[in-house]
């Protein structure tokens, strides 16, 4: 299997499996000098980690990051930093009636069909818990984006039919879901109370919005700025859409009412209206860029479904164990890391887009 790397310049390599000894990620193109230690990934890791509400699940993982390699006295080294994280409470046994059967909404099948053998022990790689390297590679990303003065500000926008109407960012943390209005979060709550007596889930949307980007990131042609965040961001295993700006709106929009216009002002060149949400031409424009993924249902649910066997006998299958009855809120923090990572690596490569900034840099 290859394809685990993410990324040219900055990149990250994500490893392990679900029901294994350990998960992990590889970050190597990281500037030397950052100042990085366990305690700053950890905090992101502490946002996706399960049994943190009745509404994740009860899998009871400390996800402790250890620092392998690529850092030296609280900084960074520009070697590979090596990231890993121990699994401390698997139940394979869990999974043990579904060693033979092909989970509706899971990668179980197309899985099988593709390598001809499955790691049924909640999914191996295409599990969720996969995203811990994404999520702590992501800390390192942010921490070198947060030096050159670009911030994240990613929340649960919407799940099921409670969306958010109003925006109060203090408030994203003091709710299970990260929503930034209290009044949205109990409505979520008490749909979830719902889904959980019909034992069912939930699906929701992720909003992403960042900051300080400056203008000029991304490439006219087929590595737009927009269609590598969304690659990122799709390469999530619950994501199913992504849309930048306006999205899907805009098929009901003018281009009168679509068009962003551009006004001079003390800062420079500024836009009157940000409908491109941050990216015009596949390239970042200076504007806040917001990017929102829709995240589906949980598949595993406890009501009986139709399935078959890997010899292909029709069954109906209960799914039991620990599952979260909605993702959404445990997806807030990677949505934002592999966000993160696309920066950093498109900051990078547009280091040597133009040789007059080249040159200026070599002068200093």
């Amino acid at each position: 299997m290859n394809k685990s790397t993410f990324g040219k310049l900055f990149t990250v390599t994500t490893w392990g499996e679900s029901h294994g000894k350990a998960l992990g990620a590889v970050v190597d193109g990281c500037p030397a000098g950052l100042e990085l230690d366990e305690s700053h990934i950890q905090k992101y890791l502490n946002r996706r980690k399960p049994g943190q509400s009745r509404y994740t699940t009860a899998r009871k993982e400390g996800d402790q990051v250890e620092i392998l390699s690529g850092v030296f006295e609280g900084k960074t080294t520009g070697t590979p930093i090596s990231l890993m994280v121990r699994n401390m409470d698997q139940r394979s046994g869990d999974y043990g009636n579904i060693a033979y059967s092909y989970r509706p909404g899971h990668a179980d099948f197309t899985f099988d069909s593709k390598y001809g053998f499955r790691d049924y022990r909640g999914g191996g790689r295409s599990s969720g818990r996969e995203t811990l390297g994404r999520v702590a590679a992501g800390a390192v990303a942010i921490k070198l984006l947060e030096a050159l003065g670009i911030s994240f500000c990613t929340y649960t926008k919407a799940i099921g039919p409670a969306e958010i109407t109003e925006f109060h960012p203090e408030e994203i943390e003091n709710n299970a879901f990260y929503m930034p209005d209290k009044k949205a979060a109990e409505k979520a709550g008490a749909y979830l109370e719902q889904c959980m007596k019909e034992q069912d889930s939930a699906g929701g949307i992720i909003e992403c919005c960042i900051k300080g980007v400056p203008p000029g990131l991304g490439t006219p042609v087929f590595e737009k700025l927009d269609a590598m965040l969304a690659q990122a961001v799709m390469s999530i295993g619950a994501v199913k859409g992504v849309e930048i700006g306006e999205g899907f709106h805009v098929a009901q929009m003018r281009g009168s009412q679509d068009n962003d216009g551009f006004a001079a002002s003390e800062k420079g060149i500024v836009k009157t209206s940000n409908h491109a949400g941050g990216i015009m031409g596949g390239i970042s424009d200076g504007s806040e860029i917001l990017l929102r993924a829709a995240v589906k249902p949980t598949p595993s649910v406890s009501q009986p479904q139709a399935t078959v066997t890997d010899k292909g006998e029709n069954i109906s299958l209960e799914i039991h164990g620990r599952h979260d009855p909605v993702i959404v809120p445990r997806a807030v923090v990677v949505v934002e890391a592999m966000c993160a990572l696309t920066i950093a690596d498109a900051l990078l490569g547009n280091m040597c887009a133009r040789l007059d900034k080249v040159q200026e840099f070599y002068k200093k």
